[in-house]
């Protein structure tokens, strides 16, 4: 009884959390025609339409559903961010893609749109968990999650900063396809530990952990720590530039 109580505050709380957040998307596109936001909105409805499908064919099982549509995100974001790297790095060199300038303000071909998709994306799955109850506990820590990424990524779509350094932490959605990979996997009852299948699973799973996940982002932030003397007083109070760090982590 007290769980369920707990639960439906938090879901109140974190509802109305999404709703100021779709009214403050559709008041920047609208109002102050920011058409370029509109992704964001595509964004949710391409995952919408993708979880309603997965419905309707596979399985009607709501954790299951959503972890599919996990894994589409992961894998459709790791492609878009090694199309965005590797499109940089045919036409420049290592120091010039990674110089503070570039980074920080600047914003490479796709990267504005690949991160207002993604940020779309974090928004139908907050409704989707939100409207299921696929969360537990008095703060919900994958709710605070996504609550804190569409922040972060909203303020950095509006404000048109810290834009690649974003695009850059989404490395890591590389790991999180052999995380639901794995979730997949057991939910549909393939638990053979001697498998190939899962062998190459568990392998791919380690491997992208250190490379895309623990590397990445120490690289991000040695990266952060090397260029703090660049930062202006403004930069300085943006919070993009610590939680672009963190929020993958979690």
């Amino acid at each position: 009884m007290a769980r369920a109580i707990h639960q439906n505050r938090a879901g109140t709380f974190f509802s109305s959390t999404l709703i100021l957040w779709l009214v403050s998307v559709f008041f920047e596109i609208l109002f102050n025609k920011r058409t370029e936001l509109i992704p964001v909105l595509a964004g949710g409805c391409f995952y919408q339409l993708a979880n309603l499908i997965t419905r309707f064919w596979i399985s009607r099982d709501p954790l299951f559903v959503n972890t599919c549509v996990s894994l589409l995100h992961s894998t459709v974001t790791s492609a878009s961010v090694i199309f965005i790297l590797a499109t940089q790095w045919t036409t420049k060199d290592l120091n010039e893609m990674f110089d503070h300038s570039e980074v920080f303000g600047g914003t490479w071909p796709w990267a504005y749109k690949a991160l207002c998709f993604s940020c779309g994306y974090f928004a139908y799955d907050q409704w989707d968990m939100l409207r299921y109850g696929l969360f537990s506990g008095w703060i919900p820590s994958i709710l605070v999650h996504h609550l804190i990424l569409l922040i972060c990524f909203t303020l950095a779509l509006y404000r048109n900063v810290t834009v690649n350094y974003l695009i850059l932490t989404l490395i890591c959605e590389l790991h999180s396809i052999f995380l639901h990979v794995r979730k997949v996997r057991r939910m549909a009852g393939v638990r053979n530990a001697s498998s190939k299948i899962v062998r190459m699973e568990w392998i791919f799973n380690w491997l992208t952990f250190f490379i895309a996940r623990l590397t990445s982002h120490i690289l991000i932030t040695m990266k952060l720590l090397t260029d703090a003397p660049k930062f202006g007083g403004g930069e300085r109070r943006n919070p993009n530039r610590i939680i672009a760090m963190n929020e993958k982590w979690v």
